[in-house]
């Protein structure tokens, strides 16, 4: 996570008070070497062609790719078009419903505003917030970033509108709307006459828009236009010298308990003394993100969420989500009613969809990250490769979840008619819509390097409350496994 302001006036203000007091050891940032933030391996990875994807040797995750076509100019294209369509889906109505002659349209905003009416204000917002705000943010920033990557040098404030960027992208989810419009259509066209607006096209063509300026997007090209600064800052205030130096001129490969990259913007440094597992060790010189080796208590804040989503989620598939009312007749539905219900009406593909998103994503996500948690405390080395490739299925489908949540606020704003025909939300739909949420950040929470960290695969563990040159039974045993697992050869990705 980025610093904070306070912080950084803090450390600001320490480096005005100590401007020449400067640390005797310098930190090395080595050039050419990419840590997996999968697996945690530190690998070579030289120029790549065009066209190519780099992907870690030890667990196949991404590393980097070289895309064909411009690395500026088309992913700028595609945010121009998608800027467009955002605002003119803003302005179109997404679907109208006729019943017997009553008329009524609505649009992207109807769904969260009559959610706020009804008194599910947390729902709204969170609908609001993830298909109108989001969307138009990421949107703007990306803008904003291409932009800044046209100078020689990358301003000061881009690789923090970056590193906002990888965050706030996966709340922008209209490509999971899309398909609650589609699931919302199925079910009013047995009701009454519905014809589907211009948003609905404009938001399809805007989930296309959006995935091409990600998927022709550059972020190595990006940062290479940014400096890296000749010292760097310590928690105390510190500074220490920075210099670089490439892989290539490096006769061995450095002590891996003595390395770490940024978690924003990649960048290797070798420290000259062993890193603490947590403890931030100063700002990257290059994007002044705190540097740390991983994840602030990441296994104690992700079981904590994943309880909470485990208390959520009986209430979610127990309660009603929304009341039908047709022609003063009807009652609540649940989850799993809604999927039988599309069974029944002969939609099956689109009822196991729906099972698939709403049912079976949210208890793989609980028991897949509580099955890694555990084996991670138990220091398991089995299924690592497996455990890797579930968590990057974890992290991909999360969202996906948000399509009942999606359905109901389009229904909701769509079936208004009094007793003749309509649909209120019920308090279940709070509580999927929060298991949804906290999973979601149980897995940002989660960091899968210390699966392979706890068996040695990365090198010994430091603690960080072990003074230095002490190292606890546990650091030990790690450091023994490291040395007998013979991984400390740099590899080429």
């Amino acid at each position: 996570m980025a610093s904070s302001l306070p912080s950084r006036l803090y450390r600001g203000a320490l480096a005005l008070a100590l401007p020449r007091q400067q640390h005797a050891s310098h930190v090395q940032v080595v050039e050419d070497l990419v840590e997996c933030g999968c697996c945690g391996k530190f690998q070579k990875l030289s120029e790549i062609p065009p066209g190519t994807v780099a992907r870690c040797i030890r667990c196949g995750q991404s590393l980097e790719r070289r895309n064909k076509t411009a690395p500026l100019a088309t992913p700028l294209a595609f945010c121009i078009t998608s800027a467009a369509l955002y605002l003119a889906t803003l302005a179109s109505s997404l679907m109208t419903l006729n019943l017997y002659g009553r008329e009524r349209t609505v649009d992207l905003l109807t769904g969260p505003m009559e959610l706020l009416h009804e008194g599910w204000g947390e729902v709204g917002v969170l609908v609001g917030l993830v298909t109108v705000l989001a969307p138009g943010i990421v949107i703007a920033m990306m803008g904003m970033i291409l932009t800044a990557a046209f100078f020689e040098e990358l301003p000061d404030w881009a690789p923090h509108l970056l590193a906002w960027y990888e965050k706030l992208r996966p709340w922008s989810m209209m490509e999971v709307y899309i398909l609650g419009i589609f699931v919302a259509y199925t079910k009013l066209v047995d009701l009454a006459h519905v014809a589907v607006g211009p948003a609905a096209y404009l938001i399809a063509a805007l989930m296309i828009s959006m995935a091409a300026t990600d998927q022709t997007l550059d972020r190595e090209r990006i940062w290479r236009r940014r400096r890296v600064e000749g010292s760097l800052m310590l928690p105390n205030g510190r500074r220490v010298m920075v210099d670089r130096i490439s892989i290539d001129k490096m006769s061995e490969m450095p002590p891996l308990e003595n390395m770490l990259s940024c978690h924003s913007c990649g960048l290797v440094g070798v420290f000259p003394e062993p890193v603490p597992q947590t403890r931030s060790v100063g700002l990257c010189p290059r994007c002044g993100h705190e540097l740390r080796r991983r994840k602030v208590n990441s296994i104690s804040r992700t079981s904590a969420l994943l309880l909470s989503a485990l208390i959520f989620y009986f209430p979610a598939n127990l309660f009603p989500v929304m009341t039908v009312i047709k022609v003063g007749n009807g009652g609540g539905h649940t989850i799993i009613e809604g999927a039988i219900e599309l069974w029944e009406d002969g939609m099956i593909p689109l009822s196991l969809l729906v099972l698939f998103a709403s049912v079976t994503v949210p208890v793989a996500k609980i028991l897949g990250l509580s099955y890694m948690i555990v084996t991670t405390k138990m220091r398991s080395a089995r299924g690592l490769l497996l455990r890797s490739k579930l968590f990057r299925v974890i992290e991909a489908i999360g969202r996906w979840s948000m399509i009942d949540v999606f359905m109901i606020s389009i229904l909701v704003a769509v079936v208004r008619f009094s007793s003749l025909a309509n649909i209120k939300a019920n308090g279940g739909v709070v509580s999927f819509a929060a298991v949804v949420v906290i999973t979601i950040f149980a897995a940002h929470c989660f960091d899968p390097r210390l699966m392979w960290d706890v068996v040695g695969r990365n090198g010994p563990i430091h603690d960080d409350d072990c003074p230095q040159g002490n190292e606890s039974e546990g650091s030990r045993v790690v450091k023994r496994a490291a040395v007998e697992q013979g991984d400390m050869e740099p590899v080429k990705a």
